[in-house]
């Protein structure tokens, strides 16, 4: 079976756009095609052109220019240190990391998990839960789900700390190869067990941080929750202004 979530049309144009930044074909200081001449080629509307020229602005890798147009920055340095929860998530060594794997096993999965992966209520998926600790105090919750489909072939079900990422083991053994994220961040109260492990008072919410990693096609291929409690935790970031 299939799990597939579909990537927004403007994330998909963002990311062929910046495909072609990397190989050249638009190389630093050409400015890119028009709205209309993208509109034309993609077949897209001009919302999400507009949308896509934006987070690739966003990103560092395009620039306005007044009576000029749009011109390519280049390969963004800026873009590649931005602090990211997804990314920490999928790329942290369970083996070496601060803190400790607190929980292994199938569990029903959860309404946003369910709704991503296109699955029925009652079905359950593999989780991997690990507790992120900043000189023995808890700094973030991680739990990492993944389909059946996933799972067979691989030490994803031991309860040992895995050698090396959730996401190279996967390459490794599934043979997939890990495209792109999706992060949305909302704020909720936590379960019991989560506000134990993290030490979190009744009543104080935390920060959820839903990150879904697809391949190209826009199957997911691992969807992770990052909780943060929200009282010792301050999100900044830092972009240009056109």
């Amino acid at each position: 079976m299939a799990y597939e979530v579909e990537p927004p049309k403007y994330l998909r144009l963002a990311q062929t756009l910046q495909r072609r930044i990397e190989d050249g074909t638009y190389a630093p200081g050409v400015r890119v095609p028009s709205e209309n001449q993208l509109v034309q080629t993609f077949g897209m509307s001009r919302p999400t052109v507009v949308r896509a020229l934006e987070l690739l602005k966003r990103d560092g890798w395009l620039e306005s220019r007044q009576g000029y147009g749009t011109i390519v920055r280049g390969h963004p340095t800026a873009a590649e240190d931005q602090d990211r929860r997804g990314q920490q998530a999928l790329s942290r060594d369970e083996s070496r990391a601060p803190g400790r794997l607190v929980e292994v096993g199938y569990v029903p999965v959860p309404k946003r998990v369910a709704s991503v992966l296109g699955l029925p209520k009652r079905a359950k998926v593999l989780m991997r839960r690990f507790l992120v600790e900043d000189e023995g105090e808890p700094f973030e919750l991680v739990s990492s789900y993944f389909p059946a489909g996933m799972v067979e072939g691989t030490d994803l079900e031991s309860t040992e700390a895995l050698s090396g990422s959730t996401r190279e083991h996967l390459e490794a053994r599934r043979k997939v190869r890990f495209d792109h994220v999706q992060e949305r961040i909302s704020a909720r109260l936590p379960g019991p067990a989560e506000g134990e492990l993290l030490d979190v008072p009744d009543g104080v919410p935390v920060l959820s941080v839903l990150v879904v990693a697809c391949d190209a096609s826009g199957q997911a291929l691992q969807v992770s929750e990052v909780l943060l409690p929200a009282d010792r935790q301050e999100l900044e970031d830092s972009y240009r202004l056109s």
